[in-house]
């Protein structure tokens, strides 16, 4: 009987993980089926500039993994079981694994605060963004557009905006100081950036509710608007708070250094999900970076609990903060071993043909998940489930 392996979610963490376990795993000892909301490979880093009215390539799922054996099955997760490792689907069916691998992701935290829901738009999902971008659209001569928050999406989101559509008056209101995280001479080059695309700058704004022509500061100012941009963070999703798995106060899944759950023999997650610390001690971030090396340390887990191989250790580190400003500008901003910013940067065009040849190697990984396949794959031991239950204890 073939040991069943499920993946929730083929984001960067999942589609990665999957087309690892199927080129390192024997297709007559496993059955992997990935399960995701969306039948094509969403490049969410990219998300900012669909928003902006950029046409992008989108990859189907099914052509990605054909010849993999991994089968797809495209439906939303409502909810998991980990005691009795079930995954119930929208359209009422469910999905039995022996092995999980949670690579949910996140989506666009409110805070709590008023009206987001209701009047805000936001760039962590495609669907979302095609309605932004199809606002931004509606939109005349002298339009205008809030960009909430001070992060990496937040810039990104604003610059693209501003860029794509030189008629909009574009704003960005930050709790905070913007970009005060880089070091002197990359936040310099961020405000000019600012500047040149006309960009307001609203610092040490904070949000208290989001209404329907605009948004409305702590302190009682109204900030007008025809379009509110929601990017004051992420959240994860609440399936896995609600699936038995020890999670944080924040519902992000608790694992071992492996990424294996604390709780739940059998349960791997990666990604935005995955509470981990970093090398620096710290949290390691929800980011792009981040979803690729807990996904190496648990796919390397599953292989090596699963044959009996020893586990290879990924370092779990957070380099910097790369981001666009715009299709010819951009900026990286690197951090020392506490995570801190250092002195030196990359900035400019350089800074961006550097970000856009990242993001298409990546790219190429997630389509061409039989590359470098292995000739000869690694057989199951007779009893996973044993090793996987001795590992966590």
């Amino acid at each position: 009987m073939q040991h069943r392996i499920a993946v929730l979610g083929a984001g960067f963490a999942g589609a990665w993980a999957a087309g690892f376990l199927a080129r390192h795993l024997r297709p007559e000892d496993v059955d992997i089926t990935v399960v995701n909301a969306e039948p094509d490979f969403v490049e969410r880093l990219r998300l900012h500039q669909v928003a902006a009215g950029q046409r992008l390539r989108y990859r189907g799922l099914a052509e990605m993994f054909a010849g993999t054996g991994v089968h797809l099955r495209v439906d939303r997760v409502a909810a998991v079981d980990a005691d009795r490792r079930r995954v119930t689907l929208d359209d009422g069916g469910e999905l039995a694994y022996d092995t999980l691998l949670y690579a949910l992701g996140s989506t666009a935290a409110d805070h709590g605060v008023p009206g987001v829901r209701e009047h805000a738009h936001h760039v962590a999902a495609r669907p979302a963004a095609l309605r932004l971008r199809a606002r931004l659209d509606d939109l005349g001569p002298g339009g205008t557009v809030l960009v909430v928050g001070g992060n990496l999406t937040a810039i990104e989101a604003a610059t693209e905006i501003a860029e794509s559509h030189p008629r909009l008056r574009v704003a960005i209101a930050t709790a905070g100081e913007l970009g005060g995280w880089f070091a002197e001479k990359p936040r310099r080059h961020l405000l000019r950036a600012f500047e040149r695309l006309g960009i307001a700058i609203h610092e040490h704004t904070e949000i208290a509710e989001v209404t329907a022509d605009g948004a409305v500061a702590a302190d009682g100012r109204a900030l007008a608007a025809d379009a509110t941009v929601w990017a004051a963070g992420f959240a994860v999703h609440p399936i896995a708070a609600a699936s038995g798995l020890d999670v944080t106060d924040t519902g992000r899944i608790l694992v071992d250094r492996q990424m294996r759950s604390v709780s739940h023999p059998g349960v791997y997650a990666a990604g935005d999900s995955v509470f981990t610390i970093a090398e620096n001690g710290k949290p390691l971030p929800m980011s792009c970076a981040s979803a690729g090396f807990t996904a190496m340390q648990a796919t390397a887990a599953i292989v090596g609990d699963l044959t009996g191989c020893d586990v290879g250790r990924t370092a779990l580190a957070y380099y910097g903060n790369h981001m666009s400003l715009g299709r010819k500008d951009a900026i990286f901003q690197p951090v020392d071993r506490r995570g801190e910013a250092t002195s030196w940067s990359i900035r400019g065009r350089t800074a961006a043909f550097l970000k856009e040849t990242v993001l298409r190697t990546a790219v190429f990984g997630m389509g061409h998940p039989t590359f470098g396949m292995p000739s000869r794959r690694r057989a199951l031991t007779a009893e996973p489930a044993a090793r996987r239950e001795a590992a966590v204890a």
